[in-house]
């Protein structure tokens, strides 16, 4: 095997754990948005179109881990609630309403991903009219909260692949590579 092709096996290996162990590599489903991981500064990120603090993803896909409602969930329901100055618990209903209501009853064709910006734009609506709110002040915490975890995930890779370097598990040129793969949405890690 040629070093340049034992190279790509390891930083291919390297980014397929990375991701791995952020819960990043989750498809979302038909039916919901993935959750954004919470964030360090509470406003965990809602995912428009998803649906439980995940209907803010936790930067895996529906039904994987602890994003479905539980802690991340609530954290994710505490933040969007805190953004749109409603009631935590009128928030959280409303994502497990829009959940429910927007259960897949077949599971998606593998290799396909669900239209983001039609779950983004459905969650909005229905968050807007359970919570009387108006759609686009909805849509602009949503997309906030989910930028500001994108944001934290990537923080959280740079600090893992410094620490691999540093560790000497990965060589500089591997975590760039990492990096540069997630960037260009290669593989799933952090937001881009």
């Amino acid at each position: 095997m040629t070093r340049t092709k034992r190279i790509t096996l390891a930083i291919s290996a390297g980014a397929l754990a990375l991701g791995a162990g952020l819960g990043v590599t989750g498809m979302a489903s038909a039916a919901t948005t993935p959750t954004p991981a919470p964030s360090s500064n509470a406003s965990a990120n809602a995912t428009p179109g998803s649906t439980d603090g995940q209907g803010m993803r936790g930067g895996h896909g529906p039904g994987h881990g602890p994003g479905r409602g539980g802690e991340r969930g609530g954290a994710q329901a505490a933040a969007l609630a805190a953004k749109l100055g409603v009631d935590e618990a009128k928030v959280t209903e409303a994502l497990q309403a829009f959940r429910e209501a927007n259960k897949p009853t077949t599971p998606p064709a593998e290799g396909t991903k669900p239209d983001r910006a039609a779950m983004d734009a459905a969650l909005a609506k229905s968050l807007a009219a359970s919570l009387g709110i108006d759609e686009a002040k909805v849509t602009t915490a949503l997309e906030e909260l989910r930028t500001a975890a994108q944001a934290d995930r990537a923080a959280e890779l740079t600090t893992r692949l410094d620490k691999a370097v540093t560790d000497g598990t990965l060589t500089q040129a591997e975590a760039d590579a990492v990096t540069k793969a997630v960037e260009k949405g290669v593989i799933g890690g952090g937001g881009h």
